[in-house]
Parts: C-alpha cells; structure tokens; sequence
C-alpha cells in the first residue's frame, strides 16, 4: 500500500476526537494487564489487546499532530491508572490536600506521557504501513519507555514488558530485558492492526512470521537449557513482614516502639540461616536506638561459629556525613559488617529535586534527604551464596542490578530486595512491585527474595516464579529456601558491559532507516 493510499484510507476514519473515550477506556486495560485487580497477577493478552486500540487510532490519524494528541490521552490514562497510589502517600500520609494529589498525579503521568505523544508524531511523521509501521511503531514505543525509564533519575514503573512475566513472551527476557520484551509485544499489537495489509504481501507475511516461530523457538530452547542447569544446594531464608502501619511507623511510643519490639524479638530467634528485615525496619539511627538494643539482637550474628545470618534495613549517617538508606549484614566472625547503601533514591520521598522545595514543604513526609551511593556494591558473601541487596524500587531499574555481573565470577547468584511500599496502602502497588521483581528474576536467572513491610513479601525463583509467600498487610515470618544461580544471561553479559544503549541506537537506527524510506516513496 503506497503513501497515497493510506492517505486516502485516513480521510474516510473516524475523527480523532471520536477515539478519546476508546482509548481512556483502552489506557484502563493497559493499566490492569500489569497486575489485574482480582489476584494481582499480570495479562499478556490484555496488555497486547489494548494497546491494539490505540495503534489502530494512531493508524487511522489524519495528521502527525492528531497522532499525538492521541497517543498523550491514551499514555497519561494508562499511567495515571497505573500509579495513582502516589494519591496515598502524598495526601493520606504526606497531608497534601486531596485536590492538590489528585492533580500532581495527573500532572506527573501527563508528563511521562508526552514521551508517547512525541514519539506517536514520529511514527506518524514517517510511517506509511505494513511491516515499515510495525518495526517503526515497536522502536518509537521503546524509545519512549527508555527516555520515561532514564530521563530525570527515571521512573519506569508500569512498563508494559511488566505484563509479560507470564505467558509465550517470557522466554525474551533473558535476552533482550524488559523493554526489549515490550518492544516485541508493541510489534505485535501493531502488526494485529496491519494485517490486512499483510495479507496483500503473502509472501513476505509468511517469511517473517516463519523467522519469527524460529526466534521465538531458539529462545524458548535455550531458556529450558539454562534451567535445566543444576541449582546450589538450597539455603533456608527467613523473610521479616512486620506489618507497621505507616502513619505509626516513625512515632515515638507508636509504630517505632513496635517495629523495635517485633523486629527485635524475630532477630534473637535466628530462625534460619539468613533472616531478612525489610526497609527501614528498624526507623532510627543506631545512634538514636536505645542503649545496648543493637548490640543485642545481632549477637546471634556476630558469634563465631552461629549459623545465621541477618539483612537489616536501617537508616544510617549523620548531620556531617549525610544520611542513607541502608542494609546492614551481620556475619558471624566477620568485622565490620556488612553494608549496602540505597543507590537510586526516590524523588521528593528520598530526595528533593532542584526547584521543587516548595512541593515537599507542603507534605509532611520523614526522612527525605538521603545520600546517593554508588551503583554497582558488592553483595554479601555467606553460605556459599553472593546476596545481592536492592532497596524498595531499585529493582525496577535492570541496567542498574546488570552492573554487578561484569565478573561472572563476582556476580551476584540471589537477589534480595527490601522494601516499604506501606505508603501506598493495601494498594495495587504491592501486586505491581512483585511482577517487577519477577522481570528481574527472568532477565538474569537469579532468584529474588523479598522481605517487605506490608508485601508482598515472597520468594522467587530464577524462572520469575512465585514459589512461597506471605498474605499482604499481615504480621508473620516466611520461611522457605532459595537455591542460588550461576551464569550469565545474554540480557546480563550485554547491558552490564554497555547499558541500554544498544536498546537506544537500535531504535533510533530504525526511526532513521523509516525516515529515508519515507522520503523515497
């Protein structure tokens, strides 16, 4: 179908003010695929299905402008659906005024969505159809999750490669990571839209499709075989889940007296041969606990010749020094202990962004001015096992947790992530951070454990599944076992060398090839 051909097939559509209330509805769906209300567990299909509508009213779009207006309504329902549970944590436990939340949540997923919106008028700009809009569609989509992902410290929570933990495309992220993953599942939703163009091209339909049945075949081999690879002997794990409200959590005498309490009381049981508490689960500075508390509930760590080991979240630093938000790990026989300090803070919770003070003055949010450490620490060595530790929504970041595995040797074999995501509430958050976390544990063949306030507090092996969990917003221990991975993933050897950047030229490579296609036709 040549240029002037669609042209005249996009003067008999619709108006696009026609799509508004498909694609907010379409956006919803997009927002739900990640983790469906009922069960919190992700939807493939769905996610494919509704990104399907918009690339049929961007297809349908008479003009580059109309593509993008199109493209920022879809992209800010479908962030504003997905995290509207910073409502929570800035007016229920920030005392922002609820009119005020409501719009800095719009305002934020409005500004994430321009990212979509530009790249809609690039797609739009020099795409024709076939398989040209499908290719050009897929690296416009990743281009705009990358930027979202990076840009301004980053914020890619809700990417759609999330929803595909699950189902025939998680055999891609151990080779192109979650938003190669998504890039694959933009293509399809694309192409669903143009196959009545392919069908004109039977020829080239067929062979692209075939090639494709062989890729997706050689990856979901060579996955089988990277599990079937004999895993350590397994390693008895106990995950803390105090449960402390969060409007308590930093109270003297209320919600600090009983993280103390319950914590302390659950470290001197050393229950396992590594007990973990979640972030910040004792709330003061070991300066600021009492007398001798310290000392005391680790003593069954620091004991030459214990079997057991702890990970604690605690805050550390002072006024000179600066603050961070850390992991402290205590190993019998070994001084000092060990120390993890939180590299990717989150804006306005864990740091102020420059010129925006005046928000922050208006919450009443503790603890928000930490330090950044550096990327790429060194885990913890105990029990045979490198026990790497990630801090609240540092899992989201892969390219991040891929730094460590540049010495295959070195590299981490268990993820452990900490995490306090009671600022959200008993929300969709807790279901959407397990997805993540399960993304991470397919992209390098690692299993992650998790030790949460509220949940979801879990243990995943290195296949992304969830293999034993506590309920959300209750007070209990986890105790199972983990079995640590060996090896490196394609995804692991190529972004702890380069990044994303061969995400980031690939895409712009193709925008580029479509450009000068556009410009011969």
């Amino acid at each position: 179908m040549n240029a002037a051909a669609v042209t005249s097939a996009r003067q008999r559509s619709w108006p696009w003010w026609v799509w508004l209330l498909p694609l907010m509805v379409a956006g919803c769906l997009q927002a739900a695929s990640l983790a469906w209300p009922q069960g919190g567990q992700p939807v493939w299909w769905l996610q494919i299905l509704s990104l399907s509508v918009l690339c049929t009213a961007a297809q349908q779009a008479q003009s580059a402008k109309h593509a993008a207006w199109l493209g920022g309504v879809f992209a800010t329902t479908w962030l504003a659906a997905t995290f509207w549970w910073l409502f929570i944590s800035m007016h229920t436990y920030g005392g922002l005024p609820a009119p005020l939340a409501v719009i800095a949540v719009l305002a934020l997923a409005a500004f994430l969505g321009s990212y979509y919106a530009l790249m809609l008028w690039v797609w739009r700009r020099w795409s024709v159809s076939g398989w040209q809009a499908v290719w050009l569609f897929a690296a416009c989509w990743t281009l705009a999750e990358l930027a979202r992902g990076t840009l301004w410290t980053g914020f890619p929570w809700g990417a759609i490669g999330y929803a595909h933990v699950d189902g025939p495309l998680s055999v891609w992220p151990r080779w192109l990571g979650v938003y190669g993953t998504g890039a694959i599942a933009a293509a399809i939703a694309m192409a669903l839209v143009q196959v009545t163009v392919l069908a004109q091209r039977k020829k080239l339909s067929v062979s692209l499709l075939a090639a494709g049945a062989l890729l997706w075949l050689g990856a979901a081999w060579s996955q089988q075989q990277a599990q079937a690879l004999a895993g350590r002997d397994p390693v008895k794990v106990a995950l803390l889940q105090g449960n402390i409200a969060q409007d308590e959590k930093f109270v003297p005498g209320g919600g600090m007296a009983q993280a103390l309490q319950w914590y302390g009381e659950r470290l001197l049981e050393a229950p396992a041969a590594l007990v973990v508490a979640p972030e910040t689960a004792l709330p003061l500075l070991p300066q600021q606990l009492p007398n001798g508390y310290l000392e005391t509930v680790t003593a069954p760590y620091r004991q030459p010749g214990s079997a057991s080991a702890a990970l604690v979240g605690m805050p550390l630093g002072n006024e000179v020094q600066g603050y961070s938000n850390a992991v402290v790990g205590w190993i019998p026989g070994e001084v000092p202990e060990y120390r993890y300090d939180k590299h990717h803070l989150v804006p306005f919770g864990e740091f102020v962004p420059p010129l925006f003070q005046w928000f922050v003055r208006m919450m009443d949010i503790p603890l928000g001015d930490f330090a950044r450490a550096s990327v790429g620490q060194a885990p913890m060595v105990w029990h045979g096992e490198r026990w790497a530790p990630n801090i609240c929504y540092e899992d989201l970041f892969g390219e991040e947790l891929g730094v460590r595995f540049g010495d295959a040797s070195q590299a981490p074999t268990v993820f452990v992530n900490v995490s306090n995501i009671a600022w959200f509430g008993d929300s969709i958050a807790i279901d959407q951070h397990l997805q993540i976390s399960r993304m991470r544990a397919l992209e390098f063949e690692r299993p992650m454990i998790r030790a949460t306030n509220t949940g979801a507090t879990a243990v995943i092996d290195h296949r992304g599944a969830v293999t034993a969990s506590l309920p959300s917003m209750t007070q209990a221990v986890l105790l199972a076992d983990v079995q640590g991975r060996d090896g490196l993933t394609p995804f692991a050897r190529w972004v702890s060398q380069w990044g994303l950047w061969p995400l980031w030229l690939f895409c712009i490579a193709l925008i580029a090839w479509s450009a000068k296609q556009r410009k011969k036709s």
